[in-house]
């Protein structure tokens, strides 16, 4: 049996124009990089400007598990399925990390026979957009101690500088760091740290930003932190917005690439969705729904993470209407959600099954909370019995919410039909009603609420005493209409990752605050979660490998 990287590897790909082509694109609208991948230039943004919109699909998942979902596998299934029923259809998805890549995961472009390709260069640099991305963050932190260092004009408090520098590797030795030592040419002294790239605010920004200006503007308006008065500062006070949009002025362009059966692909952004917003860029979500019939995109991890954020941050921002959802579940997972030990998920069990479809419900009951239709893809496992396969189908059933068994790792599109034809037949009957769950306007501490209570099941929320006085202060500051980006645990509905299924009778701590006033929204963070992760005991680095004609393996 083939690994993913040897199907990709041997996989006959169409140059990147032929793709561009069956998206009504010009040789000329492609910025090249390479035979196979190739940024979409800004003419074709003014161009389809007034093209009819397609509809627009949503791919999330129950919360993920050891066992595996497959959320990216599936979308490229159902992209490919699509295409194989004549639709004109396009994904958009986000790029994947450097730091899952060579921790956990080894790889985030699909599986099987459901990949987008070239899958080594979209897992490792790809064109670059995470680098630019890391720089211009990095840059505004070397501007602020830089402007320490010069004399501190700004009156500038460096005990309350709110931004940490970045890099797109998990390192938790640089979470908390000491800068500036060695004597006065190396700078003011101070306590500092590191975030995970996809976790920075310049990340967020560059996907909820519509074009360059947008974008400048959104970066001028990062805070950055405090004078000894008190005052805020932002990053227009140190000039610097000019220089960090330059470098980001490539990466704001989206990438096309393809999957293994030739449906195009865009793929932009990459925020991660348990510390940040999860979606992929509105620009290149926007310009599929102008270049295609049907526009399928994913967001990252469970539903109550992922989906909660696509709808209430990033459908706000950029009045995008979903006309269906897709929720991703495998029968292991919710076996696993049922109390079964890893080792015996390959053993029919319908009654833990049964238990673990709580987790199920539960995430359709809170995507039918924005008034979207949902069909529940059932990502196929040979050891699957057809006693489970009919479990979870009668309680999909029972909810009215669609549902196909999907085998596009097995068989690509061939294997997605059945899905695409349920996913269909939900757009064509414009059943979507989609809202908010709240509204804007509601003070921070509602909206932290509400998420809590309507989506994870909480009974309430407690506060740490320092996201209490922040809530307040940013409240104060002009920021109380933003909407909330929820930080926390994929693993569970709640903040505790141990809790599986459904859980009850908890409340979840909000232990910090932070405001990211340039990408428009605030940060809530649960739990014990980490804005720069950690390797595990054996990292997927420990497995990939390059031989003397250039060929990767161990990536997967």
């Amino acid at each position: 049996m083939l690994t993913d990287i040897e199907i990709a590897q041997n996989a006959k790909l169409e140059r990147v124009e032929a793709i561009g082509a069956k998206l009504s694109l010009f040789p000329d609208d492609l910025d090249l990089y390479g035979k196979y991948k190739a940024k979409i230039n800004e003419e074709v943004f003014k161009r389809t400007e007034n093209n009819t919109d397609g509809k627009l699909i949503l791919v999330t998942a129950i919360n993920p598990t050891p066992a595996g979902e497959g959320k990216t596998t599936i979308t490229i299934g159902l992209g490919q399925a699509m295409d194989k029923l004549g639709k004109k259809a396009v994904i958009a998805l986000r790029e994947p990390s450097l730091g899952p890549v060579f921790g956990m995961k080894g790889g985030a472009a699909g599986g099987g026979y459901a990949q987008v390709v070239p899958m080594e260069d979209i897992n490792f640099h790809f064109t670059g957009d995470l680098h630019a991305i890391t720089a211009a963050h990095n840059l505004m932190c070397a501007v602020v101690d830089n402007h320490l260092q010069q004399g501190n004009i700004l009156g500038l408090d460096p005990r309350r500088i709110t931004v940490k520098r970045v890099l797109d590797m998990n390192d938790r030795a640089l979470r908390n760091i000491v800068i500036g030592m060695g004597g006065k040419a190396n700078g003011v002294p101070r306590e500092d740290g590191f975030m995970i790239t996809v976790a920075s605010e310049v990340m967020a920004s560059l996907c909820l930003a519509e074009s360059i200006s947008d974008l400048k503007r959104m970066l001028s308006d990062i805070l950055v932190g405090y004078t000894y008065q008190g005052k805020p500062l932002y990053v227009r006070d140190f000039k610097v917005q000019g220089a960090m949009a330059a470098l980001l002025k490539d990466a704001i362009k989206p990438n096309l690439v393809q999957t293994l059966e030739g449906t195009p692909c865009l793929i932009h952004g990459g925020p991660f969705a348990n510390i940040a917003h999860g979606c992929n860029s509105i620009r290149a979500t926007k310009l599929g729904l102008k270049l295609a019939d049907y526009c399928i995109t994913e967001a990252g991890f469970g539903a109550d993470l992922g989906a909660e954020k696509f709808f209430n941050i990033k459908c706000r921002k950029a009045g995008l209407v979903p006309s269906c959802v897709v929720l991703v579940a495998t029968v292991k997972a919710l076996k696993y959600n049922g109390g079964v030990p890893m080792e015996e998920l390959r053993n029919e069990n319908v009654e833990a099954l049964t238990a673990g479809c709580e987790n199920l419900k539960a995430h359709i009951e809170n995507l039918y909370k924005f008034g979207v239709p949902v069909v529940v893809a059932l990502n196929h496992f040979y050891t699957d019995t057809e006693n489970e396969i009919n479990c979870v189908k009668t309680i999909c059933d029972s909810y009215g919410a669609g549902f196909a068994v999907s085998d596009v790792f097995a068989d690509g599109g061939n294997g997605g039909i059945k899905l695409a034809e349920k996913v269909l037949d939900k757009c064509e009957k414009n059943s979507s009603a989609f809202n908010f769950l709240y509204d804007i306007d509601i003070s921070l501490e509602k909206k932290i609420e509400r998420i809590a209570t309507d989506i994870y099941g909480a009974d309430g929320v407690t506060y740490d005493a320092e996201a209490k006085k922040a809530l307040k202060s940013y409240t104060k500051l002009g920021y109380g209409n933003l909407p909330v980006c929820m930080a926390k645990t994929q693993y569970s509905l709640s903040d505790n990752k141990n809790l599986l299924g459904r859980p009850k009778n908890f409340k979840i701590n909000v232990r910090e605050v932070m405001l990211s006033s340039g990408a428009g929204f605030v940060v809530a963070i649960l739990g014990d979660i980490m804005t720069m992760p950690g390797l595990p005991k054996v990292p997927s680095a420990e497995s990939i490998d390059i031989d003397e004609n250039g060929i990767i393996t161990g990536l997967f």
